[in-house]
């Protein structure tokens, strides 16, 4: 599906609208606020589509006095955030840059996602690790050395078992991530973890270093990805474009990963990702999408996809049709 329209019209808001249906949050903002029309107090999203063939139906409401709700085929979610464990979209926005030439949290949050999509008994484990190290600062600054001793071992064992996990989902995404960028002029790339599982000895020798300074000075919250074309560290040397293309090839990777593992497409939102590529990356890029699931790309001409889209809608404001 392609989407055009001119500046400013409102096709990201299209894009944003199906990230936060099937998604329950958005791609560009954590405060659900700002999702909500100047003026009004409440918003919602509702999506119909087909999922493995079997219908689906979504739902989330948005208020400024009261909490996010989400719904699937009817049924009330616990929270919003639960419609990722049930249904995959990938997204690519500009911000998205960040995952390569931003600091190691983008890139940790990028793969801890991607750790949920591929093992969801997982999921949570990125966020108890998280609660565990929090707890262990708290005990750090304002507790007595033994109230240390029973995070210390939970950081040990949930941090070990982070990394390990961490490790697996980016030995699955690698092969395809080499293929992809290769695909679009990336020579040699790879995903390189840095960072090793953090042991009980290790924390212990830190404890004094940590108790000066109130924090936890070891584990894979201090960890990082490196993102790695013809030996080249993207995020140091490689170009605007070249960020670019890494953050496809991940995507489109992901996608073909996850489709492989779960059995059903994601549904893959591109936003003005054609303009800054060259005809012969574009004619690549469309004729990847166009061998998977459902994917809808935005532009400000159709011109820009080099084939023929199964639906093409142009964008106006406040106005979507056919065109």
């Amino acid at each position: 599906m392609l989407v055009t329209g001119a500046n400013g019209t409102g096709k990201t808001n299209l894009l944003e609208s199906l990230h936060v249906g099937t998604q329950g949050f958005s791609p560009r903002t954590r405060r659900d606020g700002e999702l909500i029309r100047f003026g009004a107090d409440a918003a919602t999203v509702s999506l119909r589509g087909m999922r493995g063939g079997i219908g689906v139906e979504t739902g989330v409401a948005l208020s400024t006095s009261a909490a996010k709700r989400a719904t699937l085929n009817g049924a009330t979610l616990p929270s919003a955030d639960a419609l990722r464990r049930e249904l995959q979209t990938l997204v690519f926005t500009p911000d998205r840059l960040a995952i390569v030439k931003g600091g190691p949290a983008a890139r940790r949050a990028y793969f801890d996602r991607l750790l949920g999509r591929l093992q969801p008994a997982r999921a949570s484990l990125p966020a108890d690790y998280a609660a565990a190290v929090a707890q262990r600062n708290a005990a750090l600054r304002f507790s007595s050395p033994d109230a240390v001793e029973p995070w210390t071992d939970q950081v040990a064992a949930l941090g070990a078992a982070l990394v390990q996990s961490r490790r697996a989902a980016l030995d699955m995404l690698a092969p395809g991530f080499a293929e992809r960028a290769g695909e679009l002029g990336l020579e040699d790339a790879e995903l390189a973890y840095e960072g090793e599982e953090p042991t009980r000895a290790q924390l212990d020798a830190a404890l004094d270093r940590d108790r000066e300074r109130g924090t936890t000075s070891v584990g894979p919250h201090l960890h990082d990805v490196r993102l790695v074309a013809a030996g080249r560290d993207l995020r140091s040397f490689g170009s605007q474009g070249e960020q670019r293309l890494t953050v496809l090839s991940l995507l489109l990777a992901e996608v073909e990963l996850l489709s492989a593992e779960r059995g059903v497409w994601p549904l893959l939102l591109l936003d003005d990702v054609l303009s800054e590529l060259d005809p012969g990356r574009r004619r690549i890029l469309a004729a990847r999408v166009a061998a998977g699931g459902q994917t809808l790309v935005t532009a400000t001409d159709a011109s820009f996809l080099p084939i023929e889209p199964e639906q093409l809608l142009d964008v106006t404001p406040g106005t979507v049709r056919a065109s």
